[in-house]
C-alpha cells in the first residue's frame, strides 16, 4: 500500500480488520497526506478548511470529536488522522520516509514495487493511495503576462498577497477560500472565472448544509434541482447582482462549490468578479467582457489532475483512472486505488465503503470463497451508472464524476449480493497484531 493519508489510512484499518498482512509505506515523516501543511509538495494553505461538517465527514466507528467545529480547520482534520492511526495501531506499522519510484506487473501476475535508492519488493496486490491533488493543473495563459504567474499548489499565507494586485483565475472550493484572502489582505483583488456556478452557503437555517441535505426530504433528482436551487436564489439572491456570472447548468450538474464568505466579501467590495481572461501584455490582463486591469500575481486554482506517477501506464487516464467503482483496475488483477474518487460529497466515508470492499475481496480471495470469482466478472464486466440521475457537466473534471448517494447505494447493495460486511470497527475491536507483515 503507497501513501498514509486518510485514504491510506481507511485501507490500511480495513486490512487489518480482516487479518491481511499489508506493507504501507509514506513518502513523508508522518501520516496526514495533504492535511499536513508541512508535507512537501502539499497543497494546503493556512485559511484551509473541511468542505463537509464534522457531523458527516467522519471515518465509519471513529467520528470526529464533537468539540470539533462544524466545518473544521486542516490543523484539527490533521490531528483527526493521527489520533485515528494510533486508535487502530496503524502507525507503528508505516515505513516513513520511503517514496516509490515505480511499479512492474510481472509475468506471474505479481507485482515489483522499486523504492527510491533501487530496493525492490514483491507483492500480490499494490493499493495506490497517493490522493488527487499533488499534481497541478496548469492552463496557458494567452498573451504576454509579465508579472507573477502561480499556482495555488504553492500557496500557504495571506502574507503572501499583502501589497500585491491579485487576479485569482478559477472558482473551485480552494479558489474561493483563497479569493478571500486575497480580499482581506492583497491591495486589489479580482477573482476570475470563465464561467457562472452555484455557489452554496456552508449553513442554511443553522445547520451545515450537508446535514440539512442529509435529513431530506429525499426527492427525484430534477425536482432537488429545481427546489434547492430557488431555495438557494432565495436565501442569498442572484449572483449577476455581485458581478458573478449567471449559472449555465442545472444545480449539482457541477463540483459544489461550499462557500459563504465570497459572497460576503463581493457585498462589501472587498473582491471584484471578472469573467475569463481574454489576453495578457506585460501586468495588464483583459477579460472576456472587454475591460483590463493590472496585476502583480495571477494565481492559478485550476485544479489537480489525477496521476500516479509510479504507475500511470497501469492506471490510464491520468484526469480519471478507469478503476471499477473507483477503486479496482478493470485490466490488471491485483491493482487498486482509492483516493481517487470525484464526488459531490465528504470523501471518509466513501474511503472507507471502498477500503472494505477492497479487505472484502482479498479474504475472500485468500479463503478461496466463490464470492471473490462473481466479483472478479464484475469488476470486468460491469459499469454501473452511479450519476444519481444528474447530467453531470462534460469538463475534464467530471468525466467520471459519481453522486455519492447513487455511489454508496450500489456499494451497498453490492455488499449485500457477496455477502461481505461493510463496517468498520471500533479501535477495541481490531486485533493488535492484525495486519502486520
Amino acid at each position: 500500500m503507497i501513501g498514509a493519508g486518510p485514504a491510506g489510512l481507511a485501507v490500511a484499518r480495513a486490512l487489518k480488520q480482516h487479518g491481511r498482512p499489508y506493507t504501507q509505506i509514506e513518502r513523508h515523516t508522518a501520516t496526514g497526506g495533504v492535511w499536513d501543511i508541512d508535507a512537501p509538495g502539499t497543497p494546503m494553505y493556512e485559511s484551509a478548511h473541511f468542505i463537509s461538517s464534522r457531523t458527516l465527514s467522519g471515518f465509519g466507528g471513529f467520528p470526529m470529536p464533537d468539540h470539533y467545529a462544524d466545518y473544521p480547520p486542516h490543523r484539527d482534520i490533521l490531528a483527526y488522522l493521527r489520533s485515528f492511526a494510533d486508535a487502530y495501531g496503524l502507525t507503528e506499522a508505516i515505513e516513513f520516509g520511503v517514496s516509490v519510484a515505480r511499479i512492474e506487473k510481472l509475468e506471474d501476475g505479481s507485482w515489483l514495487v522499486e523504492r527510491e535508492g533501487g530496493e525492490t519488493t514483491r507483492h500480490d496486490s499494490v493499493i495506490s493511495c497517493t490522493g488527487a491533488q499533488w499534481f497541478p493543473n496548469i492552463p496557458e495563459i494567452p498573451g504576454n503576462f509579465t508579472g507573477e504567474v502561480r499556482h495555488t499548489l504553492s500557496y500557504r499565507s495571506p502574507h503572501e498577497l499583502e501589497g500585491k494586485r491579485v487576479l485569482v483565475v478559477g472558482a473551485g472550493n480552494s479558489g474561493c477560500d483563497i479569493a478571500c484572502d486575497a480580499a482581506r489582505s492583497a491591495d486589489r483583488a479580482v477573482i476570475s472565472m470563465r464561467r457562472g456556478y452555484w455557489f452554496i452557503p456552508k449553513h442554511i437555517f443553522g445547520m451545515p448544509v450537508d446535514v440539512f441535505a442529509e435529513g431530506g426530504p429525499h426527492l427525484p433528482k430534477r425536482v432537488e434541482q429545481a427546489v434547492f436551487g430557488r431555495m438557494l436564489r432565495l436565501l442569498v439572491g442572484k449572483p449577476e447582482r455581485l458581478g458573478l456570472q449567471k449559472p449555465d447548468h442545472r444545480l449539482f450538474e457541477t463540483h459544489p462549490v461550499l462557500n459563504s464568505m465570497l459572497w460576503h466579501h463581493l457585498q462589501h467590495g472587498d473582491i471584484e468578479a471578472r469573467p475569463g481572461i481574454k489576453t495578457t501584455a506585460g501586468k495588464t490582463v483583459t477579460f472576456t467582457d472587454g475591460r483590463s486591469e493590472d496585476f502583480d500575481l495571477i494565481l492559478l486554482a485550476t485544479g489537480y489532475r489525477h496521476l500516479v506517477p509510479h504507475g500511470q501506464e497501469y492506471f490510464g487516464d491520468p484526469q480519471h483512472p478507469d478503476l471499477y467503482l473507483s477503486s479496482f483496475s478493470r485490466e490488471h488483477d491485483g491493482l487498486y486505488g482509492v483516493g481517487y474518487v470525484e464526488t459531490n460529497s465528504g470523501a471518509y466515508q466513501l474511503f472507507d465503503l471502498q477500503a472494505q470492499l477492497i479487505a472484502n475481496y482479498l479474504s475472500a480471495r485468500a479463503h478461496g470463497n466463490e464470492s471473490a470469482s462473481r466479483f472478479r466478472q464484475l469488476i470486468l464486466t460491469e459499469r454501473p451508472d452511479l450519476s444519481g440521475g444528474v447530467k453531470f457537466d462534460k469538463s475534464p473534471r467530471h468525466r467520471g464524476y459519481v453522486d455519492s448517494h447513487a455511489l454508496t447505494t450500489h456499494l451497498r447493495k453490492l455488499y449485500q449480493r457477496m455477502g461481505w460486511s461493510p463496517e468498520s470497527t471500533p479501535p477495541s475491536a481490531v486485533p493488535a497484531t492484525a495486519g502486520k507483515r
